[in-house]
Formats: C-alpha cells, sequence, structure tokens
C-alpha cells in the first residue's frame, strides 16, 4: 500500500500543494493523512493513525523531510524506526537520494543517512531561526507598545469612573483605550455592556 503523509505548522497554513503533489503519484486520497501543527516532535494524531495503518513493505510519501518533522534527533529515531522497525520504504519527494526503495547496498544506505543527516539538521536549525525571529518581532512589538493576548477587561465601577473624563472632553476614546490599555472593540463594549445600562437605570429611577 502506497501512503502519504502531510503537514503544515498551524491551521490558517494551507496543505494543499502537498496533497495535490501526492495525488498525481497516485496515492489515493483515503491514504493521505494530515497534521497541522507543528513540527517539533511526532507527537501528532494523524501522524499517530499513519503508524497503525503502516505495514511490512508499505511506502510511505512526503513531500519534504521538514515536512515530515523539524527535530534532528527525532527525525532519525522514526526514520529508523519506520525502516528498521515497521521495515517499510521513505520517498521524500524533493529529494531523491531519500529514497530507501533504491540502492539497498551499504554504499546506498551510507549516502541516505548522510543526506537524511544534513536534511534533519537543515530542518531543525530552520525552525530554530524561525522561533528566533518570532521571539525577536515581538520584543521589537512590545518595545513599541504593541499589546499581546486578550483585551484588558474593565470592571463596571472602573469604567464608569473614568469614562467621566471623556464626558468631560478630558480624554477622548484614543487617550481613554491608551490610558487603560484596552481595545477600541473593548471600549465599546464597555459602553454597550455598563453606560447603557446606567441610563437605563437613571431613567427607570
Amino acid at each position: 500500500m502506497q501512503y502519504g503523509y502531510v503537514r503544515v505548522s498551524s491551521r490558517t497554513q494551507n496543505e494543499s500543494r502537498q496533497v495535490a503533489e501526492l495525488l498525481q503519484r497516485g496515492i489515493p486520497h483515503k491514504n493521505i493523512f494530515i497534521d497541522k501543527q507543528s513540527g517539533k516532535d511526532f507527537e501528532r494524531p494523524q501522524y499517530k493513525r499513519l503508524l497503525k495503518k503502516l505495514k511490512t513493505d508499505d511506502v510511505l510519501f512526503v513531500k519534504s523531510i521538514d515536512r515530515f518533522g523539524r527535530n534532528y534527533q527525532e527525525i532519525l529515531e522514526q526514520w529508523k524506526y519506520l525502516t528498521k522497525n515497521k521495515k517499510i520504504d521513505i520517498v521524500i519527494l524533493d529529494m531523491p537520494l531519500l529514497d530507501t526503495r533504491q540502492d539497498k547496498d551499504l554504499l546506498g544506505e551510507m549516502l541516505s543517512d548522510i543526506v537524511l543527516q544534513v536534511l534533519s539538521y537543515v530542518a531543525q536549525t530552520q525552525r530554530e531561526s524561525i522561533k528566533r525571529s518570532q521571539a525577536e518581532g515581538i520584543r521589537l512589538a512590545k518595545k513599541r507598545g504593541t499589546k499581546f493576548g486578550r483585551p484588558r477587561a474593565l470592571q463596571e465601577n472602573e469604567f464608569l469612573e473614568l469614562y467621566k473624563k471623556v464626558e468631560s472632553g478630558e480624554w477622548d476614546k484614543k487617550m481613554f483605550c491608551q490610558k487603560t490599555g484596552i481595545s477600541t472593540g473593548t471600549y465599546y463594549a464597555c459602553i454597550n455592556r455598563y453606560l447603557h445600562k446606567t441610563k437605563k437605570i437613571q431613567r427607570k429611577a
């Protein structure tokens, strides 16, 4: 049996190109397993499902080694487990040398091992570089005053007290948000939640 494995790092990324290439290779859609999460390890639900399906002499197709994983040591361990324990073949489409169906003599295996180790190392260093870039970007954004995470919530009494500054003209909407650290959306949500309710109570009184 032929199987395909596809991985993208997040749910917002599109896996269609990987899937299309596997389909062109004649792999049935039902035999393609897709994970949408980081390649830092192999704790992925669809990959685990795939492992249960694989049997001796099956062939696993993957677009590139970084789609297989991005942890150097774990890639090597999984590769060994699949080829030695499961006794399946693996084909990395972007790297013809990583096709265990070919060159099964000692020299061929040695060349494949060297290529695998180099590409696994590159996949991990790319992941580490991406993480460093993201961390640096977040650090610079925070330095510029960008706020991350869920918008700050304001309690009713706190909002109504501070909103007096808007009513008096001391603050405008932008100043209110800057001073309290809330977003514009939260500002209007507070108005709808607290201010309108207060006015209704006053009218009833």
